[in-house]
């Protein structure tokens, strides 16, 4: 799935959560001797994983690969020294065993192809190295987006709360991992805060036509809209608070 946003709305809408989500993953993804001498970010966005690869690995040892032309070029001005093509997750453009290591954050529940595309990233990682993918529980209400969804179900019905994607239940990313081949697969679970100064500063987000948060508030018109903002208030305090937010993740050997 190609976003058709700029990179800053991505910004806006999730790096505050996938940054510190990204410091965490590759932490648990890596176990001392399993540090990777290169790795390619799959669905790289912007680079907010990128970047945290880059600086545990050097800029030259990390490649990264999007669909969006908008993030390809955002991610290349933002990480010059990294390596950074427009191709999709479903038909990587590198041989067999290219890299010692294959990641991808928050974007499992967006390939066209899940299977097509984790197993693309065992393709690329040589033997004994790692793939790794991690999304929001969106099943348990975990995701940064969860309160949205609840205040925007409780205004309208047909809701796309991203439950039912790929990734989004547990197991669901051991079992792609499996089924591509991966040896030794585990599963954990992987927390962030990000502290909101104020309503405003939460809401602000989702106006942006972001993911399918944002892209079902866009289609509403305003009375309904402006009664999904007053549902969401009601949800939230109007000063300083914090969102916890959970993503599944999963690695294994290629």
């Amino acid at each position: 799935m190609s976003f058709e946003v700029a990179a800053t709305a991505y910004d806006r809408f999730m790096g505050r959560f996938s940054r510190p989500l990204g410091g965490a993953f590759v932490e648990w993804a890596f176990t001392g001797a399993d540090a990777a001498v290169s790795a390619l970010d799959v669905g790289c966005g912007p680079g907010a994983l990128t970047e945290v690869l880059a600086a545990r690995l050097g800029a030259a040892s990390v490649t990264a690969v999007d669909p969006s032309p908008q993030f390809v070029a955002a991610a290349r001005e933002r990480m010059p020294g990294v390596r950074v093509l427009e191709a999709s997750a479903e038909a990587l453009p590198f041989e067999d065993g290219s890299f010692e290591a294959a990641f991808a954050q928050l974007v499992v529940h967006f390939m066209s192809d899940p299977a097509a595309g984790i197993g693309e990233m065992r393709r690329v990682t040589r033997p004994g190295g790692v793939v790794a993918a991690n999304v929001w529980d969106f099943q348990n209400q975990r995701a940064p987006q969860s309160l949205f969804f609840r205040a925007l179900r409780d205004v309208m019905p047909d809701v796309d709360d991203e439950v039912t994607r790929a990734g989004a239940r547990r197991g669901d990313l051991a079992a792609l991992l499996t089924g591509a081949g991966c040896a030794g697969v585990e599963q954990s679970e992987l927390s962030v805060s990000v502290e909101f100064a104020s309503f405003a500063d939460w809401w602000e987000p989702y106006t942006l036509g972001v993911g399918p948060a944002g892209a079902q508030l866009a289609r509403l018109d305003a009375q309904t809209r402006e009664a999904v903002r007053r549902r969401c208030a009601e949800l939230l305090p109007d000063g300083p608070f914090r969102i916890d937010a959970v993503a599944w993740a999963a690695k294994g050997t290629a």
